[in-house]
């Protein structure tokens, strides 16, 4: 089992920006991805960004050129940098932690933080 910690979730006003942070505890050996999903009222969960130990990065369309996924050399930890917030990226935000697969990005998250809250004002 890997336990994930969420931390960095706020209130900003359009424009702005927060950094959300994940550390990753337990079997951590057992995974080679993680990412950020997030989920607004009334919405399915959507993937926002992986990364992967071999390197791969993916972000949804939505958020590209605003977010950058990251982690520590340990790949323990990962971080969200979230810049020009909109509206619309209000949501609860899930860390998550996985073993790549062979089809889509977002099939392979099996484990998951309790989330931490973004909200962003216009």
């Amino acid at each position: 089992q890997v336990q994930l910690v969420e931390s960095g979730g706020g209130s900003v006003q359009a424009g702005g920006s927060l950094r959300l942070s994940c550390v990753a505890s337990g079997d951590t050996d057992s995974k080679d991805c993680m990412g950020w999903f997030r989920q607004a009222p009334g919405k399915e969960r959507e993937g926002v960004a992986g990364i992967y130990s071999g390197g791969s990065i993916y972000y949804d369309a939505s958020v590209k050129g605003r977010f950058t996924i990251s982690q520590d050399n340990n790949k323990n930890t990962v971080y969200l940098q979230m810049n020009n917030l909109k509206p619309e990226d209000t949501a609860m935000y899930y860390c998550a932690a996985g073993v790549a697969g062979r089809g889509y990005w977002r099939d392979d998250f099996h484990y998951w933080g309790q989330g931490t809250q973004v909200t962003v004002s216009s």
